[in-house]
This record gives structure tokens, C-alpha cells and sequence, in this order.
């Protein structure tokens, strides 16, 4: 198993679970939370906090993001209001509706941050506290962020790279389902820079599966010499497999990110390995951090990014994962 991620944004992960969990209170009845465990409601007065992120149709990676940040906002006494758009301006659009709704926090994801800072930043200044999850770890403090919450995921690609070169992989086609995400593009960019042997990458239709199968398998069978498939999203990852089919392929897939559907795919050996930066973990922090501040004027991270992966996920440790992920948090 390989594992990677920084000891001390694990043990203020930690700190984060263990500060809400004293601050609940305990003379309430424990209410049922989204992965079916008790836990007791805060007292404090009701808050509101937008989550705006940059979720596409039918990626299903963020209803767990979605799945943690709804069980802190029930623990936390919290209304949770919940927009996405994939596209950079329509995103800020929505960041300026949730400042115009007088929210009390925004969560926010940077995957196109050119387009969203001026909007963040006018959300940070005028007094709304933002934290930033998933993505945006290099521009998450130019906006005026309190913290973020998520993968290095250049660390995440360099991690991938070396163990593809471990295993023997010689040429690695990277596939990359939103362009212009500096997320996706740190992932195939870390992967190129530790591994051993060729990398390409192809851009596909994210929003349109028949077209990511066609165009994948297009370039498997235009070159016999890739060996290894890594794609940047579980369900891509999924499509890439029929893809090898059609092609002919001897070529083996990788993934990032997790669904139930890639535990299953880890655990029959589909899928050689995926990389998890643990969204469910995000979405909680996220919205629990801000009820931190809010109600106690606490910043975790000490000014760095609080990292929440990356974690490999293989036939030796998938067993483990497979139980969190029938309840749709993992």
C-alpha cells in the first residue's frame, strides 16, 4: 500500500473532528447523521453557509463531498445552501448570490480561480469568512481565504507517477475531463514529472460519456504502446475500461477519486488502484470549520492547507474502504 499526505494536516484534520465533537450538546438527543452514526447538535444559534462548487452533471464524486458537508451542517445547527456550476463564471455568479443572501460563511471550490477571485475576494473582504476545499490549494490565500481543505494535488500526481514507475509501466495515457481545471492539470503534470517512462494526456467531453469512451479508445488504438490508463475522475476511470475493450488494449487503468462503484472495480481487479483525497472529509470540514470560527474565532491549518489526501486504495486496503463506501461516504 502507498500512503502519502502530511502529518500535520492530519492531526489538525483530527483536531477539527475532536473540537465539534466536544462542542456538541450532550443533554440534546443524538440526531442521525449521514453515515448512520449519533451525534449531538450544536446549541448555537442557527448560521447560514454556502457551498459553491464547480460539480458537473452526473459526477457522482460530489454527492460525497456533498454527503459530509450536510452531516456537519445537521451537527452544527446549520442551514446549508448548495449550488454548483462547472463553468469558472457562472460559478462566481453563484458566489455573489450567496453574498447578496447575506450568508454567515461561503465554502468555495478554485478550479478556475482566475475567474472566481474577484468575486471571492469580494466575499472575504466584505466580512463573509470563506474557506476554500478541493480546489485551490495554490490560491486559496490570495482570495482572502481562511483556510482549504483538500489533495496536493501535484504531491498526488508525483505520488501516481512513482508508483506506475514501480510497477513497470513504460507509457501512461493521462485523461483529463475538464479543461482548464488547474486541479486536473496538476495531477497529469505531477504524474509526468516522477514517472519513468512516456506520458500523454488526452482532453475528453466530461459531460458526454459516449464521446470519452470513443476518444479514449481512438487514441489507444491509434498508439499499441500505452500501457496504462490513468484517469482523473472515478466514473471517467469506469467509462475508460470499456474504452480498453474497444480498442483491443492490453492496457491496464488507474484512477483518482472514489465512488462505490470504483470500491468494486479496486475489489475485483478492474481497476489496479485509485487515489482518494477523501471528499467526504472535505464538505465536513468545510462547513464545520466555518461554524469554528464563527462561533469560537477558531483557524485550523496555521496558515497552511489542511491536507486530506492523497490515499491509495488497492486490493490490500480496499476491504477496509468498502464498508464506508456502502453508506456513500467513501
Amino acid at each position: 500500500m502507498f500512503e502519502t499526505g502530511r502529518r500535520a494536516g492530519i492531526l489538525l484534520a483530527g483536531l477539527a473532528l475532536a473540537l465539534t465533537a466536544c462542542s456538541s450538546h450532550g443533554g440534546k438527543k443524538a440526531q442521525e447523521s449521514a453515515n448512520d452514526t449519533g451525534a449531538g447538535k450544536a446549541n448555537t444559534p442557527r448560521m447560514k453557509i454556502a457551498m459553491v462548487t464547480h460539480q458537473p452533471p452526473g459526477d457522482t464524486f460530489w454527492d460525497i463531498v456533498r454527503k459530509g458537508a450536510e452531516a456537519a451542517a445537521a451537527k452544527d445547527n446549520v442551514q446549508l445552501v448548495y449550488s454548483n456550476d462547472p463553468d469558472g463564471d457562472k460559478q462566481a455568479t453563484l458566489v455573489q448570490n450567496a453574498i447578496d443572501s447575506k450568508v454567515d460563511g461561503i465554502a468555495v471550490t478554485l478550479s478556475h480561480p482566475d475567474a472566481m477571485a474577484g468575486t471571492v475576494k469580494k466575499a472575504s473582504g466584505g466580512g463573509i469568512p470563506v474557506v476554500v476545499l478541493n480546489a485551490g490549494m495554490d490560491d486559496w490565500q490570495k482570495v482572502g481565504a481562511l483556510e482549504f481543505f483538500g489533495s496536493d494535488e501535484s504531491l498526488a500526481g508525483e505520488s501516481a507517477g512513482k508508483r506506475l514507475s514501480t510497477e513497470g509501466a513504460k507509457h501512461v495515457l493521462c485523461v483529463l475531463h475538464e479543461q482548464g481545471s488547474v486541479s486536473l492539470e496538476a495531477r497529469c503534470g505531477g504524474l509526468a514529472k516522477t514517472f519513468s517512462g512516456k506520458t500523454d494526456k488526452v482532453y475528453v467531453q466530461g459531460t458526454n460519456m459516449p464521446s470519452v469512451r470513443s476518444t479514449i479508445a481512438a487514441k489507444l488504438k491509434q498508439d499499441k504502446s500505452i500501457d496504462r490508463v490513468v484517469a482523473l475522475g472515478a466514473p471517467f476511470a469506469l467509462t475508460a475500461l470499456q474504452s480498453v475493450k474497444d480498442a483491443g488494449s492490453p492496457a491496464k487503468v488507474a484512477a483518482f477519486d472514489m465512488n462505490p462503484a470504483m470500491v468494486k472495480a479496486v475489489q475485483d481487479g478492474t481497476v489496479e488502484w485509485a487515489v482518494d483525497q477523501q471528499p467526504y472529509l472535505q464538505g465536513y470540514l468545510a462547513v464545520d470549520s466555518l461554524w469554528l470560527y464563527k462561533t469560537n474565532g477558531n483557524v485550523l491549518g496555521g496558515g497552511q492547507a489542511t491536507p486530506t489526501g492523497p490515499y491509495f486504495v488497492d486490493k490490500n486496503n480496499v476491504a477496509a474502504v468498502a464498508q464506508y463506501a456502502s453508506r456513500g461516504t467513501r
